[in-house]
């Protein structure tokens, strides 16, 4: 099979704009960069002062909270907090707990005091149960959950107590900067185009058919027997290219914007999606319509 190269000339090449740098608060600040030189403002993570001026020390964008400055690294290692909803991944089955991988700087664990028990029974956990932690989850799956408490060194530890946590099944995962992804009310969608993601607020982000969730095994199940659609398998992967190239061109991840970045990429091939200008080209009309949105 003949493939056609693509070729572009360097005047027809596109070099892709931060684009979400229109807003003040969205600007990419430099370490050293001037934030602000106001004074009332309280100094937070990300900042230092010097020479009577809020600086920055890393590469990032500023968020203002009252009279509190952060800049938020753009690029590093998910820093969580409690109540955030992550997708991980289980490295290692130890006593009584497992170990995960939350893109976070240390391995988060996840008790077995802290999951549902098959049958949403409520009960001590015992020597049973712990023999057959591997059964319940093992190396490799990956899960959805909620954490639970941060400790003083840095790991996090999670619970799948709610039956919306659990195993993850038949589906693609997408890694992304933890700070591009929205913290919203909900990181749990159904979209219209008909596939189901989860906005880890970790940068992991998982992308599936829409299933009814049942939670009648505690989230343990994984359900392999349901074929997966062709249909299915290119929403997917349409969903999967748009979020890159969210991602690529800097903007936030949220429902709204993986939506509106699928319909403005109706009009290219999946495959399409991975060039640069094409990826551009989606970026700067969602940005337009969200900003539609906002008026």
């Amino acid at each position: 099979m003949n493939v056609t190269p693509v070729v572009r000339l360097a005047s027809d090449r596109v070099n892709i704009p931060l684009i979400a740098d229109a807003g003040h608060n969205q600007r990419l600040f430099t370490p050293g960069e001037v934030v602000t030189r106001q004074q009332g403002f309280m100094r937070g993570h990300g900042t230092y002062m010097e020479e009577d001026a809020l600086k920055s020390s890393v590469a990032g964008v500023m968020v203002q909270v009252n009279k509190l400055i952060t800049v938020k690294a753009l690029k590093g290692r998910y820093v969580g907090e409690i109540g955030d909803v992550v997708v991980a991944r289980v490295t290692e089955v130890q006593e009584k707990r497992w170990k995960v991988d939350t893109n976070s700087r240390l391995d988060s664990v996840l008790l077995l005091s802290s999951v549902n028990l098959p049958g949403g029974e409520l009960r001590r956990r015992g020597v049973e149960d712990e023999k057959q932690m591997r059964k319940y989850l093992q190396e490799g799956d990956l899960i959805s959950a909620e954490v639970q408490n941060v400790h003083s060194d840095g790991v996090l530890s999670l619970h799948t107590r709610s039956l919306k946590y659990g195993k993850l099944s038949q589906g693609i995962l997408v890694k992304v900067f933890p700070s591009l992804i929205q913290r919203r009310k909900t990181h749990f969608h159904n979209l219209p185009c008909g596939a189901s993601i989860i906005l880890g607020n970790n940068g992991f982000i998982w992308i599936s058919p829409i299933i009814n969730n049942e939670g009648e095994k505690g989230g343990f199940t994984q359900n392999l027997d349901d074929v997966v659609t062709k249909e299915d398998r290119q929403t997917i992967a349409r969903l999967r290219n748009c979020i890159l190239a969210l991602a690529h061109c800097k903007m936030m991840l949220h429902d709204t914007s993986i939506l509106y970045a699928y319909e403005e990429s109706c009009k290219y091939e999946t495959s399409e999606l991975l060039h640069p200008e094409c990826m551009a080209d989606v970026a700067f009309l969602t940005q337009h319509r969200l900003r539609v949105l906002e008026v």
